[in-house]
């Protein structure tokens, strides 16, 4: 048995305090800029625009995140003390409402900078699957997201918690999808610009949800109301993104790759076009 009893805070000074979730978040957000820029450059599209998609990405991160822990995990709560919606630091962030603001967030960039939705979110994908291996350790370092009990070798005593055994189910969700990050990183720097629309955010969505999927069973519950339930709220909601995964995968060889930025139309531009209609 491993017994855990580390301390999530680094160090502080005054009002400013460093733990490492904090440290795996902005690790992640930092690696995700540097590859972003790689694949802008390959693909010689402008590396600076991933300035602004960091931008869009931060807020679909941490906006998605903290609305789909209210939304789906403790709405009741949330209702009757709404202003602790925006306490983001007393925890509460769930990986598929994330999903969903970064994808909204995507969008948005996409419109107003011109490019193609899905040759954004198939890179992303890559980037963000890294990213969820860093955050998980993160939540290792909490001694959050803990495993059920078990006498597997392996097994971590969460001292902070309790006494007792259990599954460490972070390490095992952070080794999957950083696995899942090198598969996804290979695939494309083997196609690059050939890569067809959609066919990374497919196996992104299969992959990470799937596992999700599966590894919930060994997790302990999160909310109350989750427990007699056959599937927990997490598999609930990774069923429909792992169908959509799967759409994608199918579908991909019928979509051309991106292979130019969508030119957008100046005011200018837009008045001349309904003159001529």
């Amino acid at each position: 048995m491993i017994h855990w009893n580390v301390d999530p805070e680094i160090f502080s000074v005054g009002f400013i305090h460093i733990r490492y979730y904090s440290l795996m978040f902005l690790l992640s957000f930092g690696l995700g800029v540097y590859f972003m820029k790689r694949f802008f450059s390959y693909e010689k599209f402008d590396p600076l625009d991933v300035d602004d998609l960091l931008m869009y990405m931060m807020a679909g991160t941490i906006i998605g995140a903290r609305l789909g822990h209210v939304l789906f995990y403790s709405p009741g709560y949330y209702l009757s003390n709404p202003v602790e919606i925006l306490m983001i630091w007393r925890g509460g962030l769930a990986s598929h409402g994330a999903a969903v603001g970064i994808l909204l967030a995507l969008y948005l960039f996409s419109r107003r900078k011109g490019y193609d939705y899905l040759w954004v979110t198939d890179r992303i994908a890559i980037v963000v699957a890294l990213s969820g291996g860093f955050i998980r350790l993160g939540n290792l370092f909490n001694s959050e997201i803990v495993g059920k009990p078990t006498d597997v070798p392996w097994a971590f005593i969460f001292e902070r918690l309790d006494n007792i055994p259990r599954h460490p189910t972070q390490i095992y969700e952070s080794l999957a999808y950083f696995i899942i990050f090198i598969f996804l990183y290979k695939t494309y720097m083997r196609l690059k610009e050939k890569t067809p629309r959609g066919l990374l955010f497919g196996y992104f969505l299969v992959g990470v949800f799937g596992f999700r999927f599966i590894v919930e069973f060994y997790k302990e519950v999160q909310e109350s109301f989750e427990r007699g339930l056959a599937l927990d709220m997490g598999q609930i909601l990774s069923i429909p993104l792992v169908l959509l995964g799967v759409y994608f995968l199918l579908t991909a060889k019928k979509r051309p790759p991106a292979t130019h930025r969508v030119k957008k139309q100046t005011a200018k531009e837009k008045k001349k076009a309904k003159k001529k209609k």
